[in-house]
């Protein structure tokens, strides 16, 4: 994989407002793992190779384990490992990264907001919305993984 243009030195003004909406999340009260976890199962929906990369390296890091960062794509067939804060919390991020296609139906919102204050949910989605942005960057712009480079 090329990379076509770093468009964080191409747009250093648009990237560092995306960068003042991960900071806010990172200082949101989420925690980490949480946060983490939803990063890379949007970014496994959207086909991110950068961003599954640098998401599943950082889980690595803080000590998740493998076999609950294997099974994050198929995380309703592996509930004993993820806790119900965090079902709610992928599931959620699949029904909002999905939008064209479900429309964030009124029980996936009714199960977030039983689990999540307005504000975690607010912030949750956020982070959402920011990894969907980031993973548009990395296709359009054939961002590579820190694996594959040489």
């Amino acid at each position: 994989m090329t990379n076509r243009i770093d468009y964080a030195k191409a747009s250093p003004e648009g990237y560092r407002a995306f960068a003042g909406v991960y900071a806010t999340v990172q200082k949101s009260g989420l925690p980490k793992e949480l946060v983490d976890l939803v990063y890379l199962r949007v970014s496994q929906i959207n086909g991110c190779a950068f961003c599954i990369d640098m998401h599943s390296r950082d889980l690595l890091k803080s000590g998740l384990s493998v076999d609950k960062l294997v099974l994050v794509p198929v995380w309703r067939d592996a509930n004993a490992l993820f806790t119900p804060r965090e079902r709610i919390a992928l599931a959620w991020a699949e029904t909002v990264t999905r939008v064209a296609e479900t429309g964030v139906p009124e029980a996936d919102y009714a199960a977030a907001a039983a689990e999540f204050s307005n504000k975690e949910l607010a912030d949750l989605t956020y982070a959402i919305a920011l990894m969907n942005a980031f993973n548009r960057f990395g296709v359009s712009f054939r961002s590579p993984p820190a694996a594959a480079k040489g």
